[in-house]
């Protein structure tokens, strides 16, 4: 199953965007509001929104200033989630986040629609920055 979220524009270089995505504790920032816990550790952290289970992400991989990803640390479902980093100009990039995940056609009929509202809040808050 693979979820494109919007591309939005935001007033920072790549640079700046690319070491934002970079540290694990920046992502509470850009979390929905129905957020219960985030926990940071090393490399990784852990979430749960209201009536969701808890997700462990670490930074699986990254590609300087156009694109980092990060993927389930441990867990019965394989997936992840990029951020792609495109610089137009000094202090103007475009980020837009792609889902990618190993699902069973069920569980993908389960999961498709929070997983859409949950990255276009990411990309919402994204666009913030």
């Amino acid at each position: 199953m693979n979820i494109e979220g919007q591309k939005v524009n935001v007033k920072k270089s790549a640079k700046e965007i690319f070491d934002f995505f970079s540290k694990p504790e920046n992502y509470e920032q850009l979390m929905p509001s129905s957020i219960e816990q985030f926990v940071v550790k090393e490399n990784s952290f852990t979430f749960r929104l209201s009536g969701m289970p808890e997700v462990q992400l670490a930074i699986k991989d990254k590609t300087p200033y156009s694109e980092i990803t990060l993927g389930a640390v441990e867990g019965k479902l394989d997936f992840s989630l990029t951020s792609n980093i495109h610089e137009f100009s000094e202090n103007n990039s475009e980020v837009s986040l792609t889902f990618k995940g190993n699902f069973n056609p069920m569980m993908a009929m389960m999961v498709k629609k929070p997983l859409t509202k949950f990255i276009d809040t990411l990309t919402e808050n994204i666009s913030k920055l």
